[in-house]
C-alpha cells in the first residue's frame, strides 16, 4: 500500500500476497483471449470491468486453461447455489472474496468505541457547516469481512444489470449459425459466464475490502441505509504514512462518512439516481467483435500442421482480442460522473468547514484524500473493477470550488436546498462555469424575496380590510367607504 490514503487496484505489492496459500490471481492477463466473447477471460479480468475495453493482457492460453480448470473444480457447488435470475454467480464471488481476506481479525471493543466517539464528535461539528440535519445513522466499526458482507446486496444491484446485458450482447454478436449450433449448450455458456463474472467480482471485492475506509467511500452508497461505518484497522494502516495523530485521521474519516450519510438520508432520490444510471448504462451495452473475426479469419485449423497452428496462435497472442464494449447511453455515464463529483465536492467543503478550526491537520488530511482519489483509490476505479463502467475521473476539485463559491454567494441554507431536486443541481457544464450556476441561484433568491414581500402585503390587506388614508387634519379623505388600495 502506498503512503497516505493511496489505494492500489491492484499494485505490485499485492501480487505476492495473491499467490500465497492459494492461487487467486485468476485471469489477470486475459485481454489477449480469443475466447473472451464466451465468458473465458475478457476485459474484466484485466482490471477493466465487465463493460470496459481491455488493454494488453499479461497472460495467454495457459491463463485461460487455468481459469477453466478452476471453474470446473468448483462448478458443482457453485451451480447448485446460484440464483438462476442472477447473471453473476454471487455465491462464488463471496467465497473468492473471503479467501482473499482470510485471516482478518475481529473488531475490538476499543476500535468500536473509537469509531462511535469519532462519529458522534463529527456530527456535532457538522451541524454548524450544513443545513442538512444529522442522519441518525448508527455508527459501526467494521473489518474487511463485515464490509464484504454488508455491502454485497448493493453490489448485486449495481453489477447484475451490467453482467446480464453483457451476456446478452455477447450472444447477440455471435453469428446466427453459431447460435443454432450451440442450441441447448446456450444455458451452459450462460452458467460459465456467471461463474467467470463471479470470479472476477470476488477478486475485485476482496481487494477493495482490504482498502476501504468507510461504508460509502467516494460517494458510492454501498453500505446499508442507516449505517455510518468506518473500518478502523484500514484507517490505522493509512495513518502510518501520514505522520499525523491517529485520532485526527479517524475523526476526519468519520466526518466524511457522516457528511455523506446526511446526503443519502435527506436526499432520498440520490441513491436511486446513482443505481438507475448504472442500469441505463447497462441497457445500452454494445459489443464489437469485428476485429476478432478479422484476426481469426486467417487461422487455418483444418490443415492439421501443429507447427502452423502453434505459430498462428502465437501471433494471436500479440493481438488485443478482447471484445470492444461501448454504451449507447453516454448520458448515464456522464450523470454518474457528475453526481459522484458533486457528492464528494460537497463533502470536501462541509468537512473542511466543520473541522478546519478544530483539527489543525485538516488541510493535510484533505490533500491526502485528494491524492488517494488521484492515484487509484477512487469511485471510477471501483466502478471499473467491480461494476464495469469506465468513468472519467470525477471532477471533485471543480465541484468543491463550485460549492465553495456558492456558499459565499448565497449561504449554507440556499446551497444545501439545491439537493432538494435533481433538476436543481449544477450541470456538467456548470462545473467549468460556477458563476452561471450561482447566477441562477441569485435570480431565484431575488424572485423569492419579491414573492415574500407581495405575500406580506396581501396578508396585511386581509388583516386590515378598511385601510384609510388620513388628510392633514387627521380626517378621512371623504370617500364614502373610507377605503383605499
Amino acid at each position: 500500500m502506498s503512503n497516505g490514503f493511496g489505494f492500489s487496484f491492484p499494485n505490485d505489492d499485492n501480487e505476492g500476497r495473491d499467490n500465497e496459500g492459494n492461487n487467486n490471481d485468476n485471469g489477470r492477463g486475459d485481454a489477449n483471449n480469443p475466447f473472451a466473447a464466451f465468458g473465458f477471460g475478457g476485459s474484466f479480468g484485466s482490471g477493466q470491468g465487465f463493460g470496459a475495453s481491455g488493454g494488453q493482457g499479461q497472460g495467454g492460453l495457459g491463463d485461460i486453461l487455468n481459469q477453466f480448470g478452476q471453474m470446473l473444480s468448483g462448478m458443482g457447488s457453485s451451480m447448485n447455489n446460484r440464483d438462476e435470475s442472477d447473471a453473476v454467480n454471487f455465491d462464488l464471488a463471496a467465497r473468492m472474496a473471503r479467501q482473499r481476506i482470510a485471516g482478518v481479525t475481529s473488531v475490538s471493543a476499543a476500535d468500536t468505541t473509537a469509531v462511535e466517539e469519532s462519529v458522534r464528535l463529527a456530527e456535532l461539528w457538522l451541524d454548524g457547516a450544513t443545513d442538512l440535519p444529522a442522519s441518525q445513522a448508527q455508527a459501526k466499526a467494521w473489518n474487511a469481512k463485515d464490509w464484504l458482507d454488508e455491502t454485497m446486496p448493493m453490489w448485486k444491484r449495481l453489477v447484475n444489470p451490467v453482467a446480464a446485458h453483457m451476456t446478452r450482447a455477447q450472444m447477440d454478436t455471435m453469428p446466427e449459425e453459431a447460435r443454432e449450433m450451440m442450441g441447448p449448450m446456450a444455458g451452459m455458456v450462460n452458467q460459465m459466464n456467471s461463474m467467470q463474472f463471479g470470479m472476477k467480482l470476488g477478486h475485485a471485492l476482496g481487494d477493495l475490502a482490504q482498502q476501504a475506509l468507510t461504508g460509502t467511500d467516494f460517494g458510492l452508497p454501498v453500505a446499508p441505509s442507516g449505517v455510518a461505518a468506518v473500518l478502523p484497522r484500514n484507517v490505522a494502516e493509512i495513518s502510518k504514512g501520514l505522520e499525523l495523530p491517529g485520532q485526527e485521521v479517524m475523526v476526519y474519516i468519520a466526518a466524511r462518512e457522516a457528511a455523506r450519510q446526511r446526503l443519502f438520508r435527506h436526499v432520498p432520490w440520490l441513491v436511486e439516481r446513482l443505481v438507475s444510471s448504472v442500469e441505463e448504462y447497462a441497457a445500452g451495452l454494445e459489443i464489437d467483435t469485428s476485429h476478432i473475426e478479422e484476426a481469426v479469419r486467417g487461422l487455418n485449423l483444418e490443415g492439421g500442421d501443429p507447427a502452423q497452428i502453434q505459430e498462428a496462435m502465437q501471433n494471436l497472442q500479440n493481438e488485443d482480442l478482447s471484445p470492444r464494449v461501448g454504451s449507447r447511453n453516454a448520458a448515464a455515464t456522464a450523470r454518474l460522473e457528475t453526481l459522484i463529483a458533486l457528492v464528494e465536492g460537497w463533502v470536501d467543503i462541509v468537512v473542511g468547514e466543520a473541522l478546519g478550526d478544530r483539527i489543525p491537520s485538516t488541510p493535510q488530511l484533505a490533500e491526502a484524500w485528494a491524492r488517494r482519489r488521484a492515484t487509484g483509490g477512487s469511485a471510477e476505479q471501483a466502478f471499473a473493477n467491480i461494476v464495469g463502467i469506465e468513468l472519467s475521473a470525477p471532477r471533485t476539485r471543480e465541484a468543491a470550488e463550485l460549492w465553495r463559491r456558492t456558499t459565499e454567494a448565497v449561504g449554507v441554507e440556499r446551497r444545501d436546498a439545491v439537493w432538494s431536486h435533481p433538476d436543481l443541481l449544477p450541470s456538467t457544464e456548470q462545473l467549468d462555469n460556477p458563476a452561471s450556476f450561482i447566477d441562477t441561484l441569485l435570480d431565484d433568491t431575488t424572485d423569492t424575496d419579491l414573492d415574500d414581500e407581495f405575500a406580506k402585503l396581501e396578508e396585511e390587506m386581509r388583516n386590515n380590510p378598511e385601510l384609510k388614508r388620513e388628510d392633514g387634519d387627521g380626517k378621512d379623505d371623504g370617500s364614502q367607504d373610507g377605503t383605499e388600495l
